[in-house]
């Protein structure tokens, strides 16, 4: 994340990359800007400046997590702007355990608790399709009922306040090994996507709901993903009911598991994402850009940054796993890879 300070006032920026040269050349991120914030009137309340979506609030409270003297100064700063613009919700994790209240402030119980409150049901919506889109894969145990379908996808599968919970299709997107030897970098780009061996040889089952990447709509096919999505689509791929960018992988460790019997949660990562929802923008549904380029102010939909429908992993499709060699074929650099 950035904050960004101007004579005018500052402004937030929420990114899927880090900050090196790798990250900003040959890949898909994402980057979520916010307006420019301008100070209140000098004497406002402290409450003065929040957004419908208690963006404020929340930032505040983020940064306030990290307990670092030298962020007390930003956060003064903060509290002296108004905010009042953000369409958005923040959706933040922060290493810790939680029990009572604060455990929906964090991680994936906070996405659900959105979800619950700023969606509405949609007639049929055991038809739409949840899709997760990551660049890394933490360990989600011995079957889908250990931690994917008891926990992570009961969240995504949140839509308002229906009880009926019914198992729509879950689509996780991850480049296969193809797709990394195809890609501008070739195997090279494997070594952001570190999913290893010793992990995915215990979750075999997980591999069955994965998809490839391809982004042809974005002219992105070749630029591997280190963004990180999340979003509910329509049975025909039109239209979204949310979507979230976010620096979440698909891990217990970034969006957090239940411990105790479901009386705490437990969060390792900082992660930081931004979640948007049409009632925030007095919308039913976002219609889906299938041509998000190039950018035209006209232009309505929301740009998905890859294709939809997605495709799925062939029978000879293998997801990506960065610890193991690649010596059959060479990539697009003539090159094979042995990792030491």
């Amino acid at each position: 994340m950035m904050l960004l300070w101007y004579e005018e006032g500052f402004r937030v920026i929420i990114l899927t990359s880090n900050l090196i040269r790798a990250d900003w050349y040959q890949k898909t991120q994402g980057m979520w800007m916010s307006p420019l914030f301008p100070r209140l009137p000098e004497g406002s309340s402290s409450s003065a400046g929040e957004s419908p979506t208690f963006f404020k609030q929340d930032l505040l409270d983020y940064l306030a997590s990290y307990r670092a003297l030298e962020l007390e100064e930003w956060i003064q700063r903060i509290k002296e702007h108004d905010l009042s613009e953000t369409r958005v919700y923040l959706v933040a994790s922060t290493p810790g355990r939680y029990v009572g209240s604060d455990m929906e402030h964090w991680g994936h119980l906070k996405l659900r608790k959105l979800l619950y409150e700023h969606t509405s049901p949609i007639p049929g919506d055991e038809r739409w399709p949840v899709i997760g889109q990551f660049s890394s894969i933490g360990s989600m145990g011995a079957d889908k009922s250990k931690w994917l379908a008891a926990e992570f996808q009961r969240t995504l599968t949140t839509l308002g306040k229906s009880l009926l919970r019914p198992d729509p299709p879950l689509h996780l997107l991850y480049p296969s090994v193809e797709d990394v030897r195809l890609s501008l970098e070739g195997y090279p780009a494997g070594g952001s996507l570190p999913y290893s061996i010793q992990t995915a040889q215990k979750q075999l089952w997980l591999h069955s709901y994965f998809y490839r990447w391809k982004a042809n709509c974005t002219g992105r096919s070749h630029a591997m993903p280190h963004i990180k999505t999340y979003m509910r689509v329509s049975p025909d791929f039109t239209q979204l009911a949310w979507f979230l960018v976010t620096s979440a992988n698909l891990s217990k460790a970034a969006w957090g598991a239940l411990e105790k019997n479901n009386t705490q949660v437990m969060v390792r990562s900082y992660e930081l994402g931004v979640l948007y929802v049409p009632s925030a923008f007095n919308m039913k549904t976002f219609p889906v850009d299938k041509n998000p380029f190039p950018v035209s102010s006209s232009t309505s939909g929301f740009p998905v940054p890859f294709d939809l429908p997605p495709s799925s992993y062939s029978s000879k499709d293998q997801p990506w796993i960065w610890n193991i060699p690649y010596s059959q074929e060479p990539d697009t650099h003539g090159n094979i890879w042995v990792p030491s």
